[in-house]
């Protein structure tokens, strides 16, 4: 019998750069986009260069373990950081004066910012195309790298376990159903209903799935519409709350400005891809 064998190959790829820290002092932004490990030494005049970019007013992005970088500047102390989630308790350990948060994408804050593993990384550097380009930029970017448009920081870096293999398809078609029915009252009763469940074994497959109770990740689906509604429509408020299914537009922008930090008026300013 004849087998078919595949060869494969492997690349090896190098990175050289072209410039040395002098370049720091005409950068506007700067992206650290990794780091040797959370041991490895930081050089000195690494860190003296990034320390005097931030002084001048440069922003500084890391992504992934760069946030060891940054923290090794003393630029971070006092200031809230991420990290990939592999490494926040070495970075909260390594650098107590940190206000490390662990169950974030990423974080921002006097022009130093932070990201968890790659793909929060890409969040990250959208965020920063959003804030210099505008959304319409921002979501051209997203829509070519085929990744979400918009990720808020605070949500969490991963969900713990995949959707449970005995919920089957049944809970899949009843999340999609829902997210085409927003505007539709959605008790935890109607959807186990729909779902064949009972609202005890809904409640433990929502969270096996999104890690989030059934009613929370409602309210976090009619927010995500919601942000989609803002940006991309000229749509007034209160008609917005009603297709994403708030019973009232005070109600609405309670709990957009709870979930996003930002008030609907202020959230449309920022992200406006109409314009």
């Amino acid at each position: 019998m004849t087998r078919s064998l595949t060869q494969i190959v492997a690349l090896h790829l190098s990175v050289l750069p072209d410039g040395d820290l002098s370049l720091l002092d005409q950068a506007d932004t700067v992206v650290i986009p990794g780091w040797r490990g959370p041991d490895a030494p930081v050089p000195d005049d690494l860190a003296a260069a990034l320390r005097a970019a931030h002084m001048r007013g440069a922003r500084l992005v890391s992504i992934c373990s760069g946030a060891f970088v940054l923290a090794a500047t003393g630029l971070l102390d006092g200031r809230r950081a991420t990290t990939h989630w592999h490494h926040t308790d070495v970075l909260a350990r390594t650098y107590p004066e940190i206000r490390v948060e662990p169950d974030v994408l990423y974080t921002e804050d006097e022009r130093l910012l932070t990201s968890a593993g790659s793909a929060a990384g890409l969040d990250l550097c959208l965020h920063v195309v959003r804030q210099d380009f505008g959304a319409r930029i921002a979501n051209q970017v997203a829509r070519r790298l085929v990744i979400p448009a918009h990720r808020d920081g605070g949500q969490a870096q991963f969900i713990p376990r995949p959707v449970a293999k005995h919920a089957g398809r049944r809970l899949a078609t009843m999340l999609d159903m829902i997210r085409g029915r927003l505007h539709e009252h959605w008790p935890v009763e109607r959807m186990a209903s729909e779902a064949g469940m009972s609202p005890r074994g809904l409640h433990r497959h929502v969270c096996d799935a999104t890690g989030l109770t059934p009613l929370n990740w409602l309210l976090n689906e009619r927010v995500a519409r919601a942000r989609e509604l803002l940006e991309e429509t000229r749509l007034p408020v209160a008609e917005i709350a009603h297709v994403t299914g708030f019973g009232s537009e005070a109600g609405f922008r309670k709990q957009f400005r709870r979930i996003t930090g930002l008030t609907a008026s202020d959230y449309r300013r920022r992200f406006d891809a109409t314009e």
